[in-house]
């Protein structure tokens, strides 16, 4: 297997970017525009945190800004059960999106794991 040069290549990164664009598709129209900003935010920050600390050079520092993104994915998780409980999304929504979330979760664990090796 080949090493990865670019952030782009990652996993994480790809699926942390598409789950960002379904947040975004989900909230863009709400009117409740601190929810809609902190979700988004959070969202994004997934997959920046992963580029940022792909960029760094170091294990040490990737490793910390995964933990930096796994926390942006807990944070958008438990946004989506808010959103669920405000009636902001409904219940297929929010699997969905939960479902999405759990992927680039494990994800990141795992890449976490194998660079701390």
């Amino acid at each position: 297997m080949a090493a990865v040069k670019r952030f782009e290549e990652l996993i994480a990164w790809q699926k942390s970017q598409d789950l960002a664009v379904l947040i975004y598709d989900k909230f863009q129209k709400m009117k409740d525009f601190g929810y809609r900003d902190q979700i988004c935010k959070a969202a994004i920050s997934i997959s920046n945190n992963i580029a940022e600390g792909f960029e760094r050079n170091s294990n040490k520092d990737f490793a910390r800004f995964l933990n930096i993104a796994s926390g942006s994915c807990s944070e958008t998780r438990s946004m989506l059960y808010l959103a669920k409980k405000l009636n902001y999304i409904n219940d297929n929504d929010q699997n969905i999106l939960l479902e999405k979330g759990n992927e680039v979760s494990k994800i990141i664990s795992g890449l976490r794991k194998a660079i701390n090796k």
